[in-house]
């Protein structure tokens, strides 16, 4: 079977402009992100700082104490500690269920809403936390307020940029989760210096995402698509008027309301994710968020400071060194913004697949070479160390331009109203499932596979530029509700897809519809 994307060359073009009005809209929206990347980053940086690990981890405190000879592989190796970690991804998984509901019946902006309210408390309890309980407790309220953001704003900003530019505008949800890591980051460094309860400032911090998301949803309008469906007509077509910045919408508002209309027809969104035609909507629903955790990308983004710590740097270096992983995050993120509706979604899933493929095979060797299987790294030189946090830095921004963004992007985009926010749910819980089960089993893994834990997940990364190269279409500048032309002509779903599934008035000869076969 030939590899090919389908990129869009004269096909259905509706009219509009990026006003002002719209890209304020989704950079109000996109920091729905910020409470996710601040939870990442603040996680992997506490639970290096002592008085944290002496007060709720006494056994990971005290083996930390021990001779520095002990084994760094299992240093940290602590299922307290790891459950600290991933209850709020198991909290997250839960919460999207519920939230694909609240999405679809009552709008995007009240899921944030409720988002940005659930991650406030959490982080309320975290700062004031007493013991293990009340550290879960909290965890599992910020799983509840990430859950509900990571199902609505992907869709909220795919439903409002205009198509040309919902690449560039969709990634700035990813940007806010990396901007997100490096202010947790960066206060961690700080804070750790901060004597006995610097670690309840790093925690409580994070009322501060959760009150910008809160309040930005307060004054953000709903999506058009999520209006038409709900009923409120006069109400979509003034807003779609004001997001495209010209009075001229009838096409595009028809086509949302035709998408609406077979939407209603759709009593079980859940069941309906299983009929034939939507084969490529559950494949991609699933395996892009599992690809993407198995990049093992959250496994340096959570651990990173424990991870420094481990190839021999000191607390403040490998806060430090996380800092600088963070600003690397950031950087390649805005790369991507740049390009991805130049280049186009399947450029960036292959090269970044091949960039973090090296970088990992090479991570893996260093440490191997000095850490052997012992774990005992003897004396480790500096320049050493420098090397490894190098080779994680081209790691970071092999992912940060790549898989990162493009895996919140591409579910975000692909899915048809009628299943839009059950499919998205989907998307999300698989997500939050393979985070819960990477965070939890990542330090006992370290432990049992030592340095060949990087070439785990680069065997996984290998998987994953396959699929992609070969399953995954191009879906740079292809309207929303038009996506189906794009499956149909792919030259392995097009058989799940019969033509009265077509959007209506679609024309599926590839050269008179515009979509042309490109093999990258």
């Amino acid at each position: 079977m030939p590899a090919g994307g389908f990129v869009p060359r004269e096909g259905k073009e509706y009219p509009g402009n990026l006003t002002l009005f719209v890209t304020v809209t989704c950079v109000v929206a996109a920091m729905g992100g910020l409470i996710f990347g601040y939870d990442i980053g603040i996680s992997g940086g506490v639970t290096t700082m002592p008085p944290f690990l002496k007060k709720f981890f006494p056994g990971v405190y005290r083996n930390e104490l021990a001779d520095t000879s002990k084994n760094q592989y299992c240093k940290f190796n602590s299922q307290k500690l790891t459950m600290f970690t991933s209850s709020l991804y198991l909290a997250a998984l839960l919460a999207s269920m519920v939230a694909s509901y609240i999405t679809r019946k009552l709008g995007r902006r009240l899921s944030m809403l409720l988002g940005g309210m659930l991650f406030c408390c959490g982080a309320i309890i975290n700062a004031a936390a007493k013991d293990v309980a009340m550290l879960i407790i909290g965890r599992i309220l910020l799983g509840f307020g990430v859950g509900f953001a990571n199902q609505s704003v992907p869709l909220y900003l795919s439903e409002t940029a205009p198509y040309k530019y919902r690449g560039a505008l969709n990634i700035g949800f990813q940007l806010s989760i990396t901007i997100g890591i490096l202010v947790a980051e960066v206060l961690n460094y700080f804070f750790a210096k901060v004597s006995y309860w610097g670690w309840r400032l790093s925690l409580g911090g994070a009322m501060v995402p959760a009150l910008i998301i809160t309040v930005g949803s307060l004054l953000l309008p709903d999506t058009p698509n999520s209006l038409i469906e709900r009923g409120k007509h006069e109400e979509a077509i003034a807003k779609l008027k004001r997001i495209r910045g010209i009075d001229n919408v009838e096409e595009e508002y028809n086509d949302l309301v035709a998408a609406s209309e077979t939407s209603k027809l759709v009593e079980h969104p859940w069941r309906n994710l299983l009929q034939r035609k939507y084969r490529p909507h559950l494949t991609m629903a699933i395996a892009i968020p599992f690809f993407q955790q198995l990049t093992g990308i959250n496994v340096i983004m959570f651990y990173a400071p424990v991870l420094f710590q481990t190839i021999g740097f000191g607390n403040d270096a490998s806060l430090m060194s996380s800092v600088i992983t963070g600003a690397v995050n950031v950087a390649a993120t805005l790369v991507s913004i740049g390009v991805v509706d130049r280049w186009g979604r399947r450029i960036l899933f292959l090269e970044g697949g091949i960039q973090m493929l090296i970088c990992q095979i090479a991570v893996a060797i260093f440490i191997g070479v000095k850490f052997g299987v012992s774990g005992e790294a003897g004396n480790l030189p500096k320049w050493y160390a420098i090397v490894v946090v190098i080779f994680i830095c081209i790691y970071v921004a092999a992912f940060a331009w790549s898989w990162g963004p493009l895996g919140w992007l591409v579910p975000s985009e692909i899915f048809p109203l009628e299943i839009r926010s059950a499919a998205q749910s989907l998307n999300v819980s698989v997500n939050m499932i393979f985070t819960f089960a990477v965070a939890q089993v990542f330090l006992i893994m370290l432990c049992h596979l030592k340095f060949g834990l990087f070439l785990f997940f680069a065997f996984f990364v290998v998987m994953m530029t396959i699929f992609v190269y070969f399953f995954l279409p191009e879906t740079r500048g292809v309207p929303i509700e038009e996506m189906a032309i794009v499956w149909k002509n792919h030259p392995f779903w097009g058989r799940f897809f019969a033509d009265d599934d077509l959007p209506p008035n679609a024309n599926i000869e590839m050269e008179k519809n515009g979509y042309v076969t490109k093999t990258v």
